[in-house]
């Protein structure tokens, strides 16, 4: 059976995916929360600012392990080399649930919440079913069940062969670019906007004080920049990764800072902070104000499907970080395997889209956060371990990164150390729900590592005697 993939990927085809993977949920779903939160638009656009600041920090850093480390798996191959197996399993982990699954979760959701623009009967307000059980909510209606269905298409996409996804990945990511740059142009050539709105308050809705809530709005901002070492999760499928990753990985992250910070002028250009308040498809709402009723309809499709290449994306590479674990027989073994014609990790993508879609039936600010929190954690160990690498003989440094060494790197790991201490004791139920899947990961290095294996079937052997033992 082969184990190997192939590369195919270029230049365009890997800066696609960082573009794809950046550009999606949270610009189109966070700064309406944003408002309330901060309530003036000078910290929102500072906020998206400074998160893409350290986004590119820690996409500089990741183009120095990617050129030292050209293979699929991103966090889990630079932790394993950096610190032990252990910690580059619990990282796959992580990434199994915080890192794709979660994400692509509110991606579908955001998604949903766009369509349901132009049917008002999809709306999270009209679900079928909520349950609340305190800390965390479970919700079923016509979002979550257009976003399911919205997950299963693009497995099923991906299920034959990385090329023909990427063909569909660059329609889609170049459909996304036109659909922003036409809403941007168009905003402020012939939209009804008002540029007073920037400096128009709101009233905050936040109980913290401004410095903690800007400190956890980052962590909404980081969701949203999550993305930007994409490319690294397919360096294996990639033409050339030396050269190639740390292009895609810098162009992709600079192309989408501009992208939102030029975005949220324009959706508080159109829209008074007030108004903006909790509403999660702030684009519609944006072009609604700007161009009609019926231009904002146009664009909430459009949106929707620039929202579907980051679904798409993420479905894509998720499945490249378990199939590296498993080859290293420190996941599931049948995650290893490729489909015998098509070159995907067949049973991967399968189990990624179920959990994607069990986890649409949680709201979305509480999806956002598990994630913020969750993932902020491990790019911060992932960037750490440049500081390490650099000590060894035979490293190979990137110059972008050498200038003012280790002021880059060190920029992103003191702000997401930050982010990390503040989550912890102001977001607790998002902290908890990371640390507890990082205990499950810990759990699960136990079983798969052979020491931690070899204890669990003793374990089960003293409290399940054989047959031969009985007799």
């Amino acid at each position: 059976m082969t184990t190997t993939l192939s590369r195919q990927l270029g230049f365009y085809s890997a800066t696609a995916l960082v573009i794809s993977n950046m550009i999606g949920t949270g610009i189109f779903a966070t700064t309406g929360f944003m408002a309330g939160d901060l309530g003036a638009a000078k910290w929102i656009l500072l906020i998206w600012l400074l998160g893409g600041i350290f986004a590119l920090c820690g996409a500089l850093s990741y183009a120095e392990l990617s050129i030292n480390f050209p293979k699929s798996g991103g966090e889990y191959v630079y932790l394993r080399e950096a610190y032990s197996p252990a910690w580059g399993f619990v990282s796959g982990w992580i990434s199994f649930f915080a890192g794709f699954s979660a994400p692509i979760a509110a991606a579908a959701i955001a998604f949903a919440e766009y369509i349901s623009t132009i049917f008002p009967v999809l709306k999270t307000e009209a679900n079928i079913w909520r349950l609340d059980l305190g800390a965390f909510t479970i919700e079923v209606g016509g979002v979550q069940l257009l976003a399911t269905s919205l997950i299963a298409l693009c497995a099923v996409l991906n299920y034959f062969g990385i090329r023909r996804v990427a063909r569909i990945q660059n329609f889609l990511t170049g459909t996304k670019l036109v659909v922003l740059f036409g809403f941007i142009i168009f905003a402020l050539i012939v939209g009804q906007g008002s540029w007073d709105n920037l400096f128009q308050g709101a009233e905050r809705t936040s109980s913290y004080s401004l410095p903690i809530q800007l400190v956890i709005s980052t962590l909404w901002v980081m969701f949203s920049y999550s993305g930007w070492n994409a490319a690294t999760y397919v360096a294996e499928e990639v033409r050339t990764p030396e050269k190639t990753l740390p292009l895609a990985l810098a162009a992709g992250t600079i192309i989408v800072m501009v992208i939102y910070l030029a975005l949220n002028l324009i959706f508080i250009y159109s829209t008074p902070l007030e108004s903006m308040k909790g509403v999660i498809s702030v684009g519609s709402l944006s072009a609604a104000n700007l161009f009609g009723t019926q231009a904002g309809n146009i664009f909430a499709v459009l949106m929707a499907l620039a929202i579907i290449s980051t679904v798409n994306a993420m479905v894509t590479i998720g499945p490249r970080i378990y199939f590296a674990m498993a080859r290293d027989r420190a996941f599931f073994p049948s995650a290893a395997k490729l489909h015998p014609r098509w070159q995907t990790p067949i049973v991967a993508i399968v189990c990624q889209a179920i959990c994607a879609i069990a986890m649409t039936f949680t709201p979305f600010p509480q999806l956002v956060l598990y994630i913020g929190f969750s993932l902020t954690i491990f790019t911060t160990l992932g960037v750490a371990s440049v500081l390490i690498f650099r000590k060894r003989a035979g490293w190979q440094n990137l110059k972008l990164l050498s200038f003012g060494y280790p002021l880059i790197p060190a920029l992103y790991i003191i702000a997401g150390t930050t982010m990390i201490v503040y989550g912890l004791i102001w977001q607790p139920t998002a902290s908890l729900a990371s640390l507890l899947t990082i205990i499950s990961g810990v759990i699960g290095w136990l079983y798969f590592s052979g020491t931690g294996k070899a204890k669990y079937l003793d374990f089960i052997r003293r409290w399940k005697p054989t047959k031969r033992e009985l007799e």
